[in-house]
């Protein structure tokens, strides 16, 4: 019984790890629907005056602009494609660089897109924040059939619609406002289904120019995440290894014993943007950088146990094999 519970536990937990970006952009949105929601009742205000529009306008887009910024902050690969770019400005000028630099920057535009997109959505869906902008939107021909059939006052005077001190009837008030909720939902509505047919359609026009199969897709994302789990436990264990040869060398006095670390043009050589061609079978700079490296010993190998017997038979005084037939 206990067995069976931890085979459940350990499947569960392999889900998670599996889905962990999904279930990280599903928490990032929830996140940010509960955000908006504690914004609207506890910090929103509208002050029913000329100001309605543009206060509510800050409350529904410099949010979503802040959180769209933090996408862009919080993103590693936001750092890794800036860094350097100032200095190493010969590698701006590949086409080929710079092509997968904007590959890059559009990925990571759309992974930050999905807070502010969910901010605004479950904003417009609440139509708190559209009703007191629209009430302060003074505009004749948007007001004209909203106020159809009502007082007179609804249509010169509409700021103090979302305060109870106007001067309509609470009928009126209230058909007025469900009209304003009922616009804001269906904008927000309309809003989630363009996202998500652009994002179907994006996905699968994407999926259609891939390289790779889908299975060859799988074990690269697979291959990906295994990869940046053991750098960033290699990095760490060999920067402790470093450290602690440093510090031992400093406080007692001694030789710091020999630790081979990468260049300057390895790490930058593995920092590198990629992207799976079908001209080279690799998976990333790192895979690409050992294959090279291999490559190289192999061949400087081969030279070797080509040149070193003949040099080696020349030493020794051995004859060789022109010699043994004279």
């Amino acid at each position: 019984m206990r067995t069976a519970k931890m085979e459940k536990f350990k499947t569960m937990l392999n889900l998670v790890l599996k889905q962990h970006a999904t279930l990280g952009y599903g928490f990032l949105a929830l996140a940010t629907a509960g955000g908006e929601q504690l914004f609207s009742v506890v910090v929103f205000n509208c002050p029913c005056n000329s100001w309605n529009f543009s206060y509510s306008m800050v409350f529904l887009f410099v949010p979503a602009l802040v959180l769209f910024l933090l996408g862009y902050f919080i993103s590693i690969r936001t750092w890794k494609l800036c860094t350097g770019c100032c200095i190493n400005q010969a590698k701006l000028c590949s086409k080929r660089i710079l092509c997968r630099g904007i590959k890059i920057f559009v990925q990571i535009t759309v992974g930050a897109l999905v807070a502010p997109i969910t901010w605004i959505s479950v904003a417009l869906l609440n139509g708190t924040f559209y009703e007191c902008g629209m009430c302060g939107y003074y505009n004749e021909h948007f007001f004209k059939p909203i106020c159809n059939n009502k007082s007179k006052d609804c249509h010169p005077n509409p700021f103090e619609l979302p305060c109870a001190r106007a001067s309509l009837s609470l009928s009126n008030r209230e058909d007025i406002l469900f009209t304003l909720r009922a616009h804001s939902q269906v904008i927000g509505w309309s809003l989630i289904a363009a996202i998500v047919v652009f994002a179907l359609a994006s996905t699968c026009i994407v999926r259609c120019c891939s390289p790779v199969s889908f299975l060859q897709l799988q074990f690269w994302k697979t291959y990906k995440e295994k990869e940046n789990e053991l750098f960033e436990k290699k990095s760490a264990e060999h920067a402790k290894e470093l450290a602690e040869r440093n510090l031992k060398s400093f406080f007692e006095s001694v030789g710091p014993k020999e630790i081979k670390t990468p260049s300057r043009a390895a790490w930058e050589e593995v920092s590198l943007l990629y992207s799976f061609s079908r001209t080279e079978n690799y998976y990333s700079t790192i895979h690409k950088y050992a294959e090279r490296k291999m490559d190289n010993t192999n061949a400087l190998s081969s030279t070797l146990n080509m040149e070193v017997p003949a040099v080696l038979d020349f030493v020794d005084g051995g004859k060789s094999s022109a010699d043994t037939h004279v």
